[in-house]
């Protein structure tokens, strides 16, 4: 309070003391330049050069208002346009997530035409597009994202393949990929889509002429890369038993591509189980039991010796016995004991399968040790016990079955 009664006494003190001057003396200014000629007192010109200088003062600080305004004055300001532009992107962001695409597009385009670096936000808009259908649309975003980054092209036409492939569009995925595959031919992303995508087109041959590049560059972890490539042989095995080639159908196409493999994955279980499979059904009953008797003597595998109990031998005694070898060393496996059933059966003797088969429901209840043993009881004429077989191995076989609803019984 003090200090307010301070400056006021000096303000009137000031006031005073210039009051004083400009009565004792008012000065003269002139200033004349050729054809002007100003003429004033000397307290009169110091005024206007004050005002003046206020007035310059005033129009520079609302120039700066107008210029630097959150929006009171000026809506279209820069802080107000950054402003604007990031609630766009959280707003489409949210929107993109939660599945609201049409605002999502909105959103995410309005923040891309104004940020420098617009990439994400017009993937997003143009995921957002594809989403609700609009395909041309959603391409033209990607394009205007070349545009704006061409350096980004790998990017959007990975996204491009990804959003071509959700619409159904595999073969336009696979020109995209196959593109960008020649100009970058070692990117990991680029042989992970392609491989994904031959998967979901069927295309196992494709598959396996892509796995060297996939080894080679490690797009894969080794685990995940040795089962693809299981899985892509095995494919190939059985859809090569169903190819026609110069006339020929089935098999001679079949060993064609069992051949192919390496001496090594001839070896392997799940290949020697696809490749003895598709000889059983293309009628070569005599063939598979050789592969399969051949792989199961280098190798015990419980799903060959499952498989061995359904082709039938040129010697189905030999064929027996061999089995019966087997159990001395896996006495406790369900699906040699089922193998050994089926081949009693197709040897009738009908004692021996029927124990068999309940060794094999002993240790392991199974829908098709259940069905075997059934059909035998109901010839033997036991038909109460078959029964009841078949109505456990038709539940063994989907217990989701067993919960779905029956329709009530009719009333006589």
């Amino acid at each position: 309070m003090k200090r307010l009664y301070v400056i006021v006494f000096l303000v009137i003190a000031a006031t005073a003391a210039l009051g004083l001057a400009i009565a004792e003396h008012s000065g003269y200014v002139l200033i004349a330049y050729r054809s002007f000629r100003y003429e004033s007192s000397l307290w009169a010109t110091l005024a206007a050069v004050a005002v003046l200088w206020l007035l310059i003062w005033g129009i520079k600080a609302l120039v700066e208002l107008v210029m630097t305004s959150s929006g009171v004055v000026n809506p279209w300001s820069r802080r107000n346009r950054s402003r604007r532009v990031q609630v766009a992107i959280e707003h489409g962001q949210l929107d993109l997530a939660e599945g609201r695409w049409a605002s999502a597009q909105r959103h995410l385009y309005r923040a891309a035409e104004a940020e420098r670096q617009p990439l994400l936000y017009y993937l997003g808009a143009a995921r957002a597009a594809n989403e609700q259908g609009n395909y041309e649309e959603c391409d033209h975003l990607l394009e205007r994202a070349l545009e704006r980054q061409p350096q980004a092209e790998l990017a959007i036409a990975l996204n491009h393949a990804q959003l071509q492939t959700d619409r159904g569009d595999t073969d336009g995925a696979l020109v995209t990929l196959q593109a960008m595959h020649e100009r970058h031919p070692h990117n990991a992303q680029t042989l992970r889509q392609l491989q994904r995508l031959h998967q979901q087109r069927g295309d196992w041959s494709a598959v396996i002429r892509l796995l060297p590049e996939l080894r080679k560059d490690k797009v894969l972890p080794p685990a995940e890369l040795a089962e693809l490539e299981r899985r892509a042989w095995g494919e190939n095995l059985s859809l090569a038993a169903h190819r026609e080639d110069d006339g020929t159908v089935g098999l001679q196409s079949l060993e064609r591509a069992w051949q192919q493999l390496t001496s090594a994955q001839r070896q392997e279980a799940p290949l020697v189980l696809a490749y003895a499979e598709q000889l059983r059904q293309l009628g070569a009953q005599v063939q598979a039991e050789e592969v399969l008797r051949g792989a199961l003597k280098r190798k015990y595998d419980s799903h060959l010796a499952r498989l061995y109990g359904l082709v039938r031998g040129s010697d189905p005694t030999r064929q027996l016995q061999t089995a019966e070898g087997w159990l001395k060393e896996h006495p406790g496996d369900p699906s040699l004991l089922l193998t050994l059933g089926r081949l009693c059966l197709q040897a009738s003797l009908w004692g021996k399968a029927r124990d068999y088969l309940e060794s094999s429901l002993r240790v392991q209840r199974n829908p098709e040790a259940c069905a075997e043993l059934a059909r035998l009881l109901a010839r033997l004429g036991d038909t109460e016990r078959s029964n009841q077989l078949f109505q456990e191995g038709l539940g063994l076989l989907d217990e989701r079955l067993l919960a779905a609803p029956l329709p009530a019984v009719a009333q006589a």
